[in-house]
């Protein structure tokens, strides 16, 4: 079944997200970076951390609470490691930092064959596929993860949410192999919290075991849903406390205060003395050629034997199975043949929602041009 969007011009939408973040406070390079990711994952079709996601968790927890600071600057701890960094984002928005952790990775790959950047007093970045893709295209394997803002997750066989959805990506740059970098990109959760917000919008149920309720009910009602609940059962659960302890290794603090707590028993409580409300990010990226044996059977170069095990994974009736990666590929190429932005009635109204909040004008849904995806 196909489904119509509205077709917002690429400019329209970067514009109002500038002025929406310099309306909060931050600096002109910071809502230049949040206009360039939200564009992003507008483009790739990532509808759970678009510019409505990132401004309502602005609001929620950022520059109206004091969780990210507009115009912080990034502190560089040092270390005696030369392909390492640690960085204490001082609660500088999220994207900036991102950004340019993986800027920084890529340099150090450049001249060590591996770069690792981690960073501690972070706000969400919010989509990490975004990141990993972007140096991947560039020629780099890349990996990120981050511990969420909140605790929402209840832990496989528990019943109180003590984790956080902590997703983590990777980046493989395999566009030569299949026409575009295979992106692995998830959160430890069934879903996101992002996700259920969605469906909430469009009045959609969630997928079975993704989601409790107040009571700690099994619910598909995304109006009822309270917590989370790890995808895979213990192997979920199992990476998110990999994530979970890592964050701890960086600096991060206990997962239930994060943000200021997501229970009703933490939520709106003072922060114990000396405790931390912030999370930690962590990105890797290697240069391809660094960990590469130049072994290729038959005599393939480094791209044909990329592309050989490709179609290898997807021959022998496999052909119609899809790669990590393609959905944002073919959605990006949506995106292009609309000649902008796709957004639903019930999105292009949260957008003027945002909109009225710093006095621009609204986009009026009825007069934008329309697209079809299949």
């Amino acid at each position: 079944m196909s489904t119509t969007y509205h077709v917002l011009p690429t400019a329209a939408h970067n514009d109002l997200v500038r002025a929406a973040y310099v309306h909060r406070g931050y600096t002109a390079a910071e809502a230049e970076d949040a206009a360039r990711f939200c564009e992003m994952a507008s483009a790739h079709g990532i509808r759970t951390h678009n510019a409505i996601k990132a401004l309502h968790l602005d609001h929620l927890f950022g520059s109206a609470t004091g969780g990210c600071k507009p115009g912080a600057e990034v502190k560089v701890i040092e270390k005696k490691f030369a392909a390492s960094e640690v960085w204490d984002a001082q609660l500088k928005l999220g994207q900036s930092v991102a950004f340019s952790a993986m800027e920084r990775c890529m340099e150090m790959a450049d001249k060590y064959g591996i770069g690792q950047v981690s960073v501690d007093n972070a706000f969400h970045y919010l989509w990490g596929g975004g990141y990993v893709m972007d140096a991947a295209k560039k020629g780099y394997i890349a990996y990120t993860n981050c511990t969420s803002t909140l605790g929402e997750v209840v832990p496989f066989g528990g019943k109180f949410p003590v984790l956080g959805t902590n997703p983590h990506s990777w980046g493989l740059p395999t566009q030569d192999a299949c026409g575009f970098p295979i992106v692995i990109d998830w959160a430890t959760s069934t879903v996101a919290m992002g996700r259920v917000q969605q469906l909430k919008r469009e009045g959609k149920p969630l997928p079975p075991g993704a989601a409790v309720d107040a009571a700690g009910n099994p619910t598909t009602d995304a109006n009822a849903a309270q917590w989370l609940l790890p995808f895979g059962a213990h192997k979920g659960y199992g990476l998110s406390l990999l994530i979970e302890v890592m964050g701890a290794m960086i600096g991060g603090s206990l997962p239930t205060l994060r943000g200021g707590g997501a229970h009703p028993t933490i939520k709106g409580q003072p922060t114990p003395e000396g405790e931390k409300r912030t999370g930690s990010f962590y990105f890797q990226v290697i240069h391809p050629d660094a960990i590469s044996s130049g072994l290729f059977a038959q005599g393939r170069d480094f791209n044909s034997n990329m592309k050989a095990v490709i179609d290898d994974i997807l021959g022998h009736g496999n052909e119609g199975c899809m790669l990590p990666g393609q959905p944002e590929a073919q959605n990006a190429a949506h995106t292009a043949k609309a000649g902008g932005l796709l957004f639903t009635t019930a999105e292009v109204d949260a957008l003027n929602e945002i909109a009225d909040e710093v006095g621009a004008a609204r986009f009026d849904a009825a007069s934008l041009p329309t697209y079809d995806t299949p």
